[in-house]
Formats: C-alpha cells, sequence, structure tokens
C-alpha cells in the first residue's frame, strides 16, 4: 500500500519539513515598487513595503543621478503594508540610472518591480537580497514578465511550508496511484478557483482567520493518517479528493495573498494570475514528483523501522498543525482585542 511505503521510507523528508516547518510556517511577501512615467522626465512612484510580524521592512530605495522629489512623500499604513508615494523628477528620463534598495541584502524579501512608460513600455522585474539594485538599461518584454511571476508563484509554495505539509499529508491517506491523481488533480483545481476570484476581488478573506483555517487543515490529517496505520476507515480516506477539493478552496485564499499585497494595477492582474498560478502548481507537481522519485529509488532496499516509527509521519504533521492552529488563533483572538 502508497501509504505503508511513505510510512517507511519518507521519515527524513518529515523530519526536515518539520524543522524548516517551525521556522517558516508564515509566507514571505515581496516589497513592491511602481514608478509610471507621468510627463517628459517626471514619475510616480509607489513604494509598497509589506509589515511583518508587526514591524515595517527595514528598507528604503535610493534614486542614482540627478533626481529630486516634487512633492513630499504621502504614507498610507495598510493592515499588512505601508505605502509611499512621491513624484520624482530626473534629467533626461529614468533610462540608464539605478534604484538602490537599502538594507535588502539583510533580509529574505524580494522586490517586485514595474516600471510604465508613456510609450507604452512596460518593464517588470524582481529584484532578490543577493543583488538588491536594478538598472534602467534596457526594457525588458512580455517573456521577462512572465518569468518574474512565474517564479514568484514556484517560489510562493516552497516557501509555503503549510502548503507543502499539507499536501505531504495527502500523501499518507492514499491508497493508489490513480487515487493520488484525482486528490493532487482536485486540490490544484480547488486552489486555482480561489486564487483567482481572490486575485480579481470578487471575494476577500480575513487572512488572521485563513490562516487559522489552513493550519486547522494539516492538523485534521494527522488523526486521518493513524486510521490508514491501523487499517481502519473513513470518509476522508475513502474520498481523499473529495476533502482535498474542500480544504483546496482554503489554500487558494492563502496562495491570492502573494498577488494581492503587491497592489498590482488592474490590467495587468490577469496576466500575472495566470502565470503566478503556472508557478505555484509547478512548484506543487516538482514536490509531489521527487517525494515519488524517492519512493520509487528507495523501494528496493530493505528498510526496518520499529513499527511504532511508521506513525512519526502523522504526530508530525498532526503536532505542527495543532501548534500553528493555536498560534494562529491567539494571533486572531489578539488582533481582535
Amino acid at each position: 500500500m502508497l501509504s505503508t511505503v511513505l510510512g517507511r521510507m519518507l521519515l527524513g523528508v518529515v523530519a526536515v519539513l518539520a524543522l524548516v516547518g517551525a521556522a517558516c510556517a508564515h509566507e514571505i511577501r515581496p516589497a513592491y515598487l511602481q514608478i509610471d512615467e507621468m510627463a517628459a522626465s517626471r514619475y510616480k512612484v509607489v513604494w509598497r513595503t509589506p509589515i511583518l510580524s508587526g514591524m515595517r521592512l527595514p528598507v528604503v530605495i535610493r534614486f542614482s543621478g540627478d533626481v529630486r522629489s516634487v512633492m513630499t512623500p504621502a504614507e498610507r499604513d495598510l493592515p499588512d503594508s505601508l505605502v509611499q508615494t512621491r513624484v520624482i523628477e530626473t534629467a533626461g528620463g529614468i533610462a540608464g540610472s539605478r534604484v538602490e534598495f537599502v538594507g535588502l541584502q539583510a533580509t529574505i524579501t524580494d522586490v517586485l518591480v514595474r516600471v510604465h512608460l508613456l510609450d507604452g513600455t512596460v518593464e517588470t522585474t524582481m529584484v532578490h537580497p543577493s543583488q538588491p539594485w536594478i538598472d534602467f538599461a534596457a526594457t525588458r518584454g512580455p517573456l521577462a514578465a512572465a518569468r518574474v511571476y512565474f517564479v514568484s508563484g514556484f517560489q510562493h509554495i516552497l516557501l509555503g511550508i503549510d502548503h507543502l505539509l499539507f499536501v505531504f499529508g495527502l500523501l499518507f491517506i492514499v491508497r493508489s496511484r490513480w487515487m493520488l491523481v484525482k486528490t493532487i488533480t482536485a486540490f490544484t483545481v480547488a486552489h486555482s478557483i480561489t486564487l483567482a476570484v481572490a486575485t480579481l476581488g470578487k471575494v476577500a478573506v480575513p487572512a488572521l482567520p485563513l490562516n487559522a483555517m489552513i493550519a486547522l487543515s494539516i492538523l485534521f490529517l494527522g488523526p486521518e493518517i493513524v486510521r490508514v496505520w491501523r487499517g481502519q476507515t473513513s470518509f476522508t480516506i475513502r474520498h481523499p479528493w473529495i476533502v482535498s477539493f474542500a480544504f483546496g478552496l482554503l489554500h487558494g485564499f492563502g496562495f491570492a495573498s502573494g498577488l494581492t499585497a503587491l497592489g498590482l494595477p488592474q490590467g495587468d492582474i490577469p496576466f500575472a494570475l495566470l502565470m503566478f498560478n503556472l508557478g505555484v502548481e509547478a512548484g506543487q507537481l516538482v514536490f509531489v514528483g521527487l517525494i515519488l522519485l524517492l519512493i520509487a529509488a528507495l523501494k528496493s532496499i530493505e528498510i526496518r523501522l520499529p513499527r511504532g516509527l511508521e506513525l512519526m509521519p502523522a504526530y508530525v504533521v498532526g503536532i505542527l498543525g495543532a501548534y500553528w492552529t493555536i498560534d494562529r488563533i491567539a494571533a486572531m483572538v489578539g488582533g481582535m482585542a
């Protein structure tokens, strides 16, 4: 049975997930810099930085060359970020200049940069802490923008340890490869639906209750894995794809935070949504594929473990799910106080 094979052969993977998950249960949201050309050599600059654990991201932007502010920067506090808006003028335009993100190298946060010129040119780039600046020398076409959003989605799920742990837990309650295909497909379809409706602004779900429900979905899988180990059955074990679909709707709202937090212009959202979702799906398939490859590679190896250790994956999934549930409910209650 697939669940038994997983129980014996993937303890190392579970241990890694447990260690990483304790530190990375919450996803890292990128900062966002938008530069719109208003007139010759005049630009509107919107700088949006996420608020993480109640603290503003300690990063400031610095333009090279002869740049001066036309107006005093205006700041607006949002529940999850701080938005600064100003108008600048630069001699000869922005081409050939550089923007530095001072302090970014000391963080693990990326910056999505979008530049819109009067001639219709749109440049989209992702800036990483390893190279905390961007040079505006040559424009980048639609393929470059597609790559930015795709990679962002790919990284989003790989850094979202709670999402991966839910998928990981699903693998322990399926009994055949065909059921595995149905279960993963149902999860994919479900989170694609809610990712789309949330990103397009059709439905809004408060972040704190949503995070608590996502943690609860992981906790829910722990006892189900134990039932499989004991040879018992339940609705979830018989129809894991239905449960996967239901909880996938919740996880889709969590994925949407990776795009909605950026505050992209409405015209950019459909394209960004498509590429971001493809990146999420690619990351999910890579994760599942690596586990299945590991199973195939180790099937021929004789691994004898005490029977009790076969329950370790269930305990890890259940304990981490319980910890995140309690932690996020506490944060929700504290936010309401």
